[in-house]
């Protein structure tokens, strides 16, 4: 049976279990099923694997592929086939549901969203499902793009509007997990409710699974949703949506919203009986007493489309050991909510924190040159990590791309090297592009309304693959916005390229090396560096990949909101590539003083280690670059191939993961199930010396041997590896320590010029103690003058840049900035400070004298009770410049008695000791 065959019979079962019966083409009888999926459908332009029916009507595709396929590559095929006309079929509209299949992998698209993207699934949907979907007049992703209203802010805080608004965003662009971060006491389950009652009205939510930790976490929010009454409707909220609190094993078809563990959720997908008691441990001491991993099979009676939202209370806590796969089984938004969230907690939500999502702006650097280079370094790109024993982590197949949720055997150190090749850090790569998007927008190319073509070089096929799922998702975009151009690419790789070149589409595209050299993109403006080269001229065709010019016209045909011909490219560097390359030196070379001659030999009489092969092949892509065309030709025409491909197969001989491809192979041929985990030594040593062998094979041959040194002989070059440079600086560009330097003076040139006209300048300007109190608001109005166009100076952005010039006098960089730190760099600036020092750090200093002075002179030194409440007074102040009566209405105060407490401790002093306080403090 081959590979194919072998699939289709694992998707026939699961599309069976999912309800569908499945026909061949010839033996179609659509009345035999409610739904009916019918292999080798004919269509216009091919048979399609095969093609679902729902009662009689058809609905999607499903393009079916071997195991070791990777789908993302196969999307546009089952576009064309949902195009296609169908056999008979009198309908014209495409068909809406596309699914790419291996025998363990399933993703699926739906034609009709607004940007339609694939995304991983646990099984088929049921035939039910896809009826209905058809039938609404808009897909849930449009609604929740095009049908929010905007959010009434009566009796909501700050905070809770800005977590439904960052989570409404967050839905509209099809981001599947999203975090709400929100301190305790803030209201995380009423803001849950709020966008819960948003989802089920106007997002037209089918239904939610409210998922708690404990059962008595269910219990309050249970009674929370049974209080809550929204504010457009004065009734509560289970008059007008069901609300059900799992406590057996079934759920009510008519409920709208779930309570239930994660604990009893795994119960219903799998039957198993349920320990009751268990729901009341917390699952952060469950994981210690199992150790196995709560695998789940497909449940027909809860099939994977039976919630569009899982709500996880409480989510830093360990639900992603023993229970992750109780969430990956739903096709449903992930939507987390946590006051304390760690290192898990932003992995698992893809690090996209909607409650804290901001944007930093800048403005383009506007230097006029062929290229610029921006540069992205992370710690793990640079230092590698460590996986420590028993993690529980996901174990990819590199081949199947099949994973399996297991605990690692022992500690696991990998280098910045090893990523993306024997471990895959998905946090890495979703920074990066993360930092390559907020760039583009705010400083590379900031007036544009769409993305400038972008390449983006990665390491491997699977690494291209890693890429293009997580640009898809941090862009908010479909399949179509980024693709995959490699020559390992099953669907045509020219295509694309023409597509990326000429039209809107792609406007992101992912390489190995494929447009690596020669390719002619001329709208290209981004080039971003996922991957090292070290050899220098091969790091020069890569960059000349966007050199290109392109006049004004040209450019908007793809990018219509340039407003100018193309003046340059960016350079992202996002590995230290353009470090790396400032040598003659290349890293082949293991062998510099050995004689092209002497190595031929070498190799001729069995000497072919790495250092030897690959000392080798460097010589000899050196040569092909020397060599006249005629001498090359020559050499073809002798050897039966071109002196590169020599070169290249000698590379490829000694690569790693074509030795692991070969072993595996061979392994496979033998009947043998083998994984690159568990390859033998001796297996890998059989593989590599079938590879170099192969490669070496030319150089039998002593003819071929004496071409080749001949040739080299009419061009040669003296290479002096002997005498060795050395690093002598290490740290900020001098473009980077120039560009701080243009901030500082635009920060100060800008304080004289609107020290009369805004306020908090003016606070800085005048004699102490005549001044009038400065207020958040006066600091709100100076630093949305900063930030504003075309200044773009916030304080973050200030900061970094003191840092860089003046680093010995600024604290606290590694500090998350608050609004009120502006008022340090002002005194900074001013030369009122003679170190930067984060706001907070100043106010407690000066507390502590004022503190101590009023101790010294009072009668009574200040009580227990009273220095607890003047701390809360000066933190107050560290974060919002002055305290005022009216702050005793909120918390902290307010959970400690308010503004009558605060009489009852003070007085009337309370009002003097508040106008000292804001004037010393803040002096």
């Amino acid at each position: 049976m081959t590979p194919e065959a072998k699939a289709r019979q694992q998707i026939d079962k699961k599309l069976e279990q999912a309800g569908w019966l499945v026909q061949d083409w010839k033996k179609i009888n659509l009345s035999a099923n409610y739904g009916v999926a019918v292999r080798e459908h004919p269509t216009d332009t091919g048979p399609a694997d095969y093609v679902l029916f729902v009662d009689r009507k058809a609905v999607g595709i499903i393009e079916a592929k071997k195991n070791e396929s990777i789908l993302t590559t196969v999307e546009d095929q089952t576009l064309r086939y949902s195009l296609s006309k169908l056999k008979w079929r009198k309908e014209e509209e495409p068909l809406p549901f596309l699914f790419e299949a291996t025998g363990e992998v399933i993703q699926f698209t739906d034609a009709r969203d607004p940007a339609p993207r694939s995304r991983e699934i646990f099984y088929f949907f049921k035939p039910e499902t896809l009826e209905e979907w058809a039938n609404q007049p808009e897909t849930l992703r449009r609604r929740l793009k095009e049908q929010i209203p905007a959010l009434p802010e009566e009796n909501l805080r700050d905070c809770q509007i800005k977590a439904i608004n960052g989570l409404e965003k967050s839905l509209a662009t099809d981001q599947p997990r999203s975090l709400i971060h929100m301190a305790t006491g803030s209201g995380k389950t009423f803001t849950a409710i709020t966008a819960v009652y948003r989802l089920l009205k106007y997002g037209g939510a089918k239904r939610i699974l409210f998922l708690v930790d404990t059962r008595n976490l269910g219990k309050q929010a249970f009674q929370e949703f049974h209080a809550y009454t929204p504010p457009d409707d004065k009734r509560f909220f289970p008059e007008l949506h069901i609300v059900q609190r799992l406590s057996s094993s079934t759920i009510d078809s008519h409920a709208e919203v779930c309570i239930s563990t994660i604990q009893r959720m795994y119960s219903i997908l799998s039957g198993q009986p349920i320990d009751e008691s268990a729901e009341d441990v917390p699952l952060a001491e469950v994981k210690t007493l199992e150790k196995k991993p709560k695998l789940v099979k497909y449940n027909p009676a809860v099939p994977i489309e039976s919630f569009d939202f899982i709500i996880i209370d409480e989510c830093h806590r360990s639900i992603y050991n023993l229970w992750k796969q109780v969430l990956d089984y739903f096709d449903a938004f992930l939507i987390g909510l946590t006051a304390t969230p760690d290192k898990r907690t932003f992995g698992f939500f893809n690090e996209n924190i909607v409650a804290e999502y901001s944007y930093e702006e800048s403005v383009a650097d506007g230097v006029n040159v062929g290229y610029d280079v921006f540069e992205i370094e992370t710690e793990i790109s640079k230092k590698g990590a460590e996986l420590k024993a028993k993690e529980w982590v996901d174990h990819r197949d590199r081949l199947t791309r099949k994973k399996r949720w297991a605990q690692t055997e022992e500690d696991t150190a990998y280098t910045a090297k090893e990523l993306d090749r024997s471990v895959v850090n998905p946090s890495q790569i979703r920074q990066v592009i993360k930092a390559m998007k907020l760039a583009i927008e705010t400083k590379i190319f900031p007036n544009r309304k769409e993305v400038p073509k972008t390449l983006i070089f990665a390491k491997t096929d699977s690494h291209a693959d890693d890429i293009i799922k997580t640009v898809r998702e941090v862009y908010g975009e479909g399949n179509a916005f980024c693709k995959k151009v490699t020559y390992k690419a099953t669907e045509d790789p020219d295509t694309i390229l023409s597509d990326f070149r000429n039209d809107y589409y792609p406007r992101i595209a992912v390489t190995v090396d494929m447009i690596a050299t020669g390719t002619d993109v001329k709208p290209l403006e981004v080039l971003l560096f996922m991957r090292d080269v070290r050899s220098k001229g091969y790091y020069e065709q890569m960059k000349g990949r966007g050199v290109r010019s392109l006049n004004k016209e040209s450019l908007q045909n793809v990018s219509k909101s340039a407003d100018s011909a193309k003046t340059r490219f960016v350079l992202i560097d996002a590995v230290g590539v353009e470090k790396s390359c400032k040598t003659e030196t290349r890293p082949l070379e293991r062998k510099p003083n050995i004689p092209l001659k002497d190595l031929l030999q070498g190799v001729a009489l069995g000497h072919r280690d790495d250092d030897t092969v690959l000392s080798l092949a460097n010589r000899l892509i050196r040569l092909n670059k020397q060599l006249e065309p005629k001498a090359l030709t020559q050499i073809e025409k002798t050897v039966g191939q071109s002196l590169h491909n020599i070169a290249k197969t000698l590379v490829k001989a000694t690569d790693p993961d074509e030795i692991v491809t070969l072993a595996l192979e061979n392994a496979k041929a033998q009947g043998i199930t083998r994984s690159e985990e568990i390859l033998t030594e001796e297996e890998l040593q059989t593989a590599r010396e079938s590879l170099v062998n192969k490669a070496c094979q030319v150089f039998d041959d002593p003819e071929v041997r004496d071409l080749v040194e001949s040739a080299r002989r009419e061009r040669e070059q003296l290479i002096d590896n002997i005498n060795l440079d050395q690093v002598t600086f290490s740290g900020f560009s001098e473009q980077a320590e120039a560009e701080a330097q243009k901030v500082i003076q635009n920060f100060t040139d800008f304080i004289q010029q609107h020290k009369d006209e805004i306020a908090a300048l003016s606070f800085f300007y005048q004699q102490p103690y005549q001044r009038r109190q400065l207020t958040f608001d006066m600091i709100e109005e100076l630093h949305e003058a900063l930030s504003k166009p075309p200044l773009m100076l916030t304080t973050e952005r200030l900061w970094n840049a003191y840092a860089r010039v003046q680093e010995t006098k600024v604290k606290g960089t590694s500090l998350k900035r608050q609004l009120t730190d502006i008022i340090a760099l002002v005194r900074f600036a001013l030369g009122q400070d003679k170190e930067l020092k984060p706001f907070s750090e100043q106010v407690d200093g000066r507390f502590k004298k004022w503190i101590f002075r009023h101790n010294a002179q009072r009668k009574t030194a200040f009580s227990p009770e009273q220095t607890e409440w003047l701390r809360l007074i000066k933190d107050h102040i560290s974060a919002s410049c002055s305290v005022a009566r009216d702050d005793f209405d909120y918390s902290p105060f307010a959970d400690k008695g308010g503004l009558q407490k605060a009489w009852g401790l003070f007085g009337n002093e309370l009002d003097e000791v508040m106008n000292e306080m804001n004037q010393e403090l803040v002096a």
